[in-house]
């Protein structure tokens, strides 16, 4: 991997990680996050939630995908194409802090891509859930740049 390419796929995490804490400034307001405050958003309101949602998801996605196959590549050890081998590997390196951290922030991800439009307790409930694990996922960014820096 060239240093070119892996720094265009970390500027497109930067990109998501500074969309993500721009729309958990904005939220950090609105706390606590409840069942009646989602009922009553406004629209501006709603797109922030929405903001934090994609980008929180985006984020972990790009990581996932992109990043963290990166840095094992420019690590020069790429050697199981099993995913969960790959987070194990990068933790052992401490480019990661916890695989099963990783694994938890994939399931805040899949748990966003479905809509409860009709349940405000489910939406309330995954939206505390995330917004405590937004602050740990832009960690890990940070912790997997610190680290991928001594390769570039």
């Amino acid at each position: 991997m060239n240093r070119q390419v892996f720094e265009g796929i970390q500027a497109i995490c930067d990109t998501h990680a500074r969309h993500l804490s721009w729309a958990m400034q904005q939220l950090e307001q609105l706390q606590p996050f409840t069942p009646e405050l989602l009922s009553g958003l406004e629209p501006v309101q709603l797109a922030i939630f929405d903001q934090f949602i994609i980008r929180f998801s985006k984020l972990q996605d790009a990581m996932g995908m992109k990043l963290l196959p990166a840095v094992l590549e420019l690590s020069f050890d790429d050697s199981s194409p099993a995913f969960i081998d790959k987070l194990n590997k990068l933790e052992k390196l401490g480019a990661l802090s916890s695989t099963t951290q990783w694994l938890k922030f994939r399931e805040m991800r899949n748990q966003f891509s479905h809509d409860y439009p009709d349940d405000p307790q489910i939406q309330c409930a995954l939206l505390v859930k995330g917004f405590a694990m937004a602050a740990d996922l832009l960690g890990e960014l940070r912790r997997v740049e610190s680290y991928s820096a001594q390769f570039l």
